[in-house]
């Protein structure tokens, strides 16, 4: 899994400007650029035809341990099904996976079919640094 991970982390390159979301795999694999979707749909691709179970999944990441940006955007990463439960990747960045907050879950619907017919005027997002439980 990392494998594939490492593989589209470095072979696309991330830009906001070349965003357009009816690129497909294909597409991103050939033109080498994209954004968080991009990366996560074409790891998805990969393990798919690897037959590994794969869910893309999309939500926002919290601003703990990183410098705030404003306006929050949705990000995007997979969801991958080993050894009998769910597991977390993201191909764009090997970040904090636990800075994570997930919004819908996407199987077979394309991320801008979510978001668009009810896209708010406005919203905000918090994340709170939880401890973890002694013992």
């Amino acid at each position: 899994m990392q494998a594939i991970c490492d593989f589209v982390h470095n072979h696309i390159h991330f830009d906001y400007m070349k965003a357009r979301s009816t690129r497909t795999a294909f597409e991103v694999y050939h033109k080498r650029v994209g954004v968080c979707r991009d990366f996560a749909h074409l790891a998805v691709a990969f393990c798919r035809c690897l037959n590994i179970p794969t869910r893309y999944v999309n939500g926002y990441l919290g601003d703990i341990g990183v410098p705030v940006v404003d306006p929050m955007d949705f990000s995007a990463w997979i969801d991958v099904f080993l050894e009998g439960e769910w597991h977390t990747f993201d191909p764009r960045a090997a970040d904090r996976q636990d800075r994570r907050c997930t919004g819908p879950r996407c199987h077979r619907h394309p991320p801008h079919q979510l978001v668009r017919p009810t896209c708010p005027e406005g919203f905000l997002v918090w994340t709170y640094e939880v401890p973890e439980p002694i013992g």
